[in-house]
């Protein structure tokens, strides 16, 4: 997999593409969330990278997160089925024109801000990361869920 950023215009602009591609019918190939879901659970992550929201560290983050980190931060695309913390679960009925807007919005803020814009805070599983580490972690979460949904 060739490293996706949303600091890089054209990586930025590719992932905004298959954003704007989504649509209420796009199919689901794996998992429970459905689009609008999906849409509005990668703006929790954004949230966090941006430092809107504000989430502690959790005991298995502490225990286990440093040695995940690697893994997840490595070249490999996501696995299809990984847990999800309850924090980032959608669960209830959401509008996909709204959810894609305000994701198309955060997208476009983390990557245009660049490392300036990303939080200091830790990660709630992988502790301390670099702004470059968000980058590749929000990249491949997003990735990863628009594959869900053949994007």
């Amino acid at each position: 997999m060739a490293a996706l950023s949303l600091f890089d215009r054209a990586g930025r602009e590719a992932l905004l593409a298959r954003v704007q591609a989504m649509t209420p019918a796009s199919p689901r190939q794996w998992g429970k969330m459905d689009v609008g879901q999906m849409l509005a659970h990668l703006q929790v992550g954004l949230r966090v990278a941006l430092g809107d929201t504000k989430l502690k560290r959790s005991l298995l983050g502490l225990l286990f997160g440093r040695m995940a980190k690697r893994s997840a931060l490595g070249e490999k695309p996501f696995s299809k089925g990984l847990p999800t913390d309850a924090t980032f679960k959608i669960r209830d009925a959401r509008d996909v024109a709204r959810e894609k807007t305000a994701l198309l919005a955060l997208i476009e803020r983390f990557g245009a801000g660049g490392p300036a814009v990303v939080t200091s805070d830790p990660h709630p599983f992988f502790g301390p990361m670099t702004p470059p580490e968000w980058d590749v972690l929000m990249a491949k979460h997003l990735d990863h869920h628009l594959r869900q949904f053949g994007g």
